[in-house]
């Protein structure tokens, strides 16, 4: 596998951005509004150099996406519990105010499907420490969002993410991944990721009936849905674990 980034190969985000999510991930996701800031195109545009993928020949296979703020401005908290729609925004009005970035935030990782479990997403993992060292940045932080989490979706996430396996390593697969690339376990962004919508457009995500007041429970989600049916609304807040990664220097 060969490592790249879009700001030395621009003509592949296309593909970049093409590799697809796993057939069964939730598509409630999509209806988060702090991602509108950061879609591919403009993460592409505007941090190319923080997008990078993981080739087999020519052909995108994983990828690992990167925004870039200043984490010092304003007295912004080190590690929000707004999560990634906080550091979405934080990244949108920094470029748009040209403040020169210190920091880098992971939105995300994708492996695709027909190659995963070959060890890809800690490739990935090192090259983006790497490419967030080349960019002279301080650090690299990630409001990680455990999946197998939404199996235990009333579990607080602070308890889910201290749970460690006999060898101290987390018991939560993706926790441990980054552990073993050398990350650091830092905390929890309580309200990481917000998705709020009428009832309609929940059943039409999730094809639960939401007929009811309260919390429902839908596959995929890290917490429940709190609905009110008389106010025709369901919202959805996310928490994410925040971990740290080192990063070389120069």
């Amino acid at each position: 596998m060969r490592v790249t980034t879009l700001a030395a190969r621009p003509d592949l985000a296309e593909a970049v951005y093409g590799i697809p999510y796993p057939p069964d991930s939730p598509r409630f996701t999509r209806g988060n509004l702090a991602s509108l800031l950061v879609r591919g195109r403009r993460v592409a545009e505007r941090w190319p150099h923080l997008v990078v993928a993981l080739l087999d020949g020519d052909r995108p296979v994983a990828r690992g996406i990167m925004v870039g703020y200043r984490a010092d401005r304003d007295s912004r908290p080190r590690l929000p519990d707004g999560g990634w729609d906080q550091v979405a925004v934080w990244a949108a009005e920094d470029a748009m105010d040209h403040v020169e970035a210190d920091t880098a935030c992971a939105l995300e990782i994708a492996v695709d499907p027909g190659y995963l479990g070959r060890g890809l997403s800690g490739a990935v993992l090192g090259a983006m420490r790497s490419a967030v060292g080349a960019a002279g940045l301080g650090g690299l932080l990630v409001p990680l969002r455990p999946p197998d989490k939404a199996v235990e979706p009333e579990v607080p996430m602070d308890e889910y993410a201290a749970r460690t396996r006999a060898d101290g390593l987390p018991a939560d697969r993706w926790l441990r991944t980054h552990v073993r690339a050398g990350g650091r376990v830092e905390g929890v962004a309580w309200c990481s990721s917000t998705v709020q919508a009428t009832v309609a457009r929940w059943r039409e995500w999730t094809g639960l009936p939401f007929d009811r007041d309260g919390p429902v429970v839908v596959p995929g989600a890290l917490a429940p849905v709190h609905v009110s049916t008389s106010q025709n609304v369901a919202v959805y807040v996310e928490p994410n674990v925040w971990v740290s990664h080192p990063v070389p220097v120069g």
